[in-house]
């Protein structure tokens, strides 16, 4: 076995264990896996403890307006979706029209979808339209989508929120491939440009951290409109 595979394992054991204690899996949760699985999406739903994490922030925030970048089957949304008053609300934009069905589904039964909506097309897109309707300021953003344009997701965020509002990045190490200045490599690039943009904007102050786990080696930032 090797060492790779070894930490690997361990991580895999500690999430467990403080999943099971802390944040376990109700049927809500468990369907929208399975759901998700059943209909082939990718398996890169934030793991249950980072869900937890999301749910907690959302909730010490005080969010009554989240918006959601990149909705996969909805497991996120329904972690940030309870975190909601009753009325709360939460827009989550997904490219995929059959992983947007798939999440409208997972929220209806998870009894969210009076508070939940997704909307389907590229990001860069339906964003325009919120700002057009009058939609926010949003109290958090949760952004974890297609990486390369993290940056663009980011300035939107601050123009759809508020002084206080909370703005979360996630796969912002990326196995800490985040320190090669040279790759090619397109969500890399598009996660430094996002550092970049987040360190010299004066209306951010923000963090990032490294984490491991079920879901390998990444982390997230996490940042407050100040301004």
């Amino acid at each position: 076995m090797t060492q790779d595979t070894q930490n690997q394992n361990r991580w895999d054991a500690v999430d467990a264990y403080v999943t099971d204690l802390l944040a376990p899996a109700d049927e809500a949760l468990t369907a929208a896996l399975a759901a998700s699985d059943e209909a082939g999406l990718p398996q890169i739903a934030v793991a249950p403890n980072q869900g937890k994490l999301l749910h907690l922030l959302a909730r010490i925030q005080g969010a009554r307006a989240i918006l959601e970048i990149g909705t996969l089957g909805g497991y996120s949304s329904i972690w940030l979706a309870r975190a909601l008053p009753e009325d709360g609300r939460l827009v989550s934009l997904e490219y995929d029209p059959a992983h947007a069905e798939i999440a409208r589904l997972n929220l209806a039964r998870a009894g969210l979808d009076t508070v939940a909506e997704v909307r389907t097309g590229a990001a860069l897109d339906t964003l325009p339209k919120l700002e057009a309707e009058g939609s926010g300021p949003f109290d958090l953003v949760f952004i974890d989508a297609d990486k390369r344009n993290n940056p663009r997701y980011v300035e939107w965020a601050l123009r759809l929120t508020r002084p206080g509002s909370v703005i979360i990045v996630d796969n912002v190490v990326r196995g800490g491939t985040v320190l090669d200045t040279d790759t090619a490599d397109e969500a890399t690039v598009g996660t430094r440009e996002m550092f970049d943009l987040v360190a010299r904007d004066p209306r951010l102050d923000a963090t990032a951290f490294q984490t491991v786990g079920a879901k390998g080696y990444d982390g997230m930032l996490v940042a407050r409109v100040v301004s």
